[in-house]
């Protein structure tokens, strides 16, 4: 059983892929580091945590979570800082948000401690994978999963917990076009709306290909029961700048509790900026985009932080909005997101955590 403190074993790869990874051009997602931690849960209690090589994982076909989806996940970033230093910001949200997801999918909640202690190991001992440049971070992906063998839908008795960690650049390349999705439904009241779940995704791929094929980069989603009331943007919640207001619906159980989204409110607010979290209809965002009220829209998530729309589709009319360097709201609060996270102004927050 795990106690705090205890000294995590350390397996070191004997070969490093970092000499023949060009960090300088790497696609988002698609390169990964050297190590990654593991952690079990069997006979009711998470045995050791342990570091060993990234690599291929061995299991039964009849694995629990390859029929049943029972797995959840969540994504945080590691920054270089202006003083040498690198720095996690707000893991201890993502770390409370991965046991409410574990909690509502009944899986084995992980000690907070030992699950940060895990992470800033891991990210320590793979820094050198983190590329130097501004637009530049590490990406965190820990993740859970049910481990039994057994065809049965209950809950599993056993799981296993990962970590691992990849070399990213910016997400998106330019402002991303949207079209509002009317048919299809992410979520619904009591379901698994704001729990990160493998399900959830899964489930919203065949919509987002169908929005693909005709051109748009995300789709922005609307509530499972009327379809008039927008809820998220893509994999990201969605603001709107609506007047000189940021604009954004309110979390009501179907709609993810982005950490993102927290922080650019915070601080959106500390600059004066009004801010509401409410019901946002379909038609409100239509009739201000049409009458020019529409200043900007973006997404906000751990992987893309501010995505900007540069444009927004609707039944048959798409709304153009003002050029990304009109945007000053959006553009200065991701300035004041970035100068924290890099250490180029004061945390007022508390929300870096230093790793090295």
């Amino acid at each position: 059983m795990i106690t705090t403190g205890q000294k995590i074993a350390i397996e070191r790869t004997k070969a490093s892929r970092l000499p023949q990874t060009d960090l300088e051009n790497i696609k988002f997602g698609r390169v990964f580091s050297d190590h990654m931690l593991v952690m079990d849960y069997v006979d009711g209690a998470w045995k050791a945590p342990a570091i060993v090589p990234f690599g291929e994982m061995q299991m039964s076909p009849a694995t629990l979570v390859l029929h049943y989806s029972q797995t959840i996940f969540e994504g945080l970033k590691a920054y270089r800082n202006a003083h040498g230093g690198i720095n996690l910001i707000r893991p201890h949200d993502n770390i409370k948000r991965m046991n409410h997801s574990a909690h509502r999918m009944c899986m084995p909640q992980i000690p907070e401690d030992v699950f940060l202690e895990a992470m800033t190991e891991l990210v320590k001992l793979d820094q050198e994978w983190i590329p130097k440049d501004e637009d530049a971070s590490l990406y965190i992906r820990p993740f859970m999963f049910a481990s039994d063998a057994y065809i049965g839908v209950r809950p599993s008795d056993s799981y296993r917990f990962i970590i691992f960690t990849c070399p990213v650049r910016g997400y998106y390349s330019e402002p991303v076009r949207v079209k509002i999705e009317t048919k299809y439904s992410r979520a619904f009241p009591g379901g698994t709306g704001e729990t990160k779940c493998g399900g959830n995704y899964a489930a919203a791929l065949y919509p987002a290909k169908l929005g693909q094929d005709e051109g748009y980069h995300q789709l922005v989603w609307t509530d499972g029961l009327s379809h008039k009331y927008v809820e998220e943007s893509g994999t990201m919640n969605v603001f709107f700048n609506i007047d000189g207001t940021l604009v954004t619906p309110g979390l009501d159980g179907t709609i993810l509790r982005g950490i993102t989204r927290d922080s650019i409110i915070r601080i959106a607010q500390d600059e004066g900026v009004r801010v509401e979290e409410r019901q946002v209809s379909v038609e409100e965002i239509e009739v201000a985009a049409r009458n020019g009220r529409l200043l900007s829209a973006f997404g906000a998530g751990t992987a893309a932080t501010i995505a900007h729309i540069q444009s927004i589709a609707f039944d048959d009319a798409v709304y153009e909005l003002p050029d990304v360097s009109k945007r000053e709201l959006a553009n200065r609060i991701g300035k004041r997101m970035d100068d924290i996270r890099r250490g180029r102004m004061a945390d007022p927050y508390g929300w870096v955590v230093p790793v090295v």
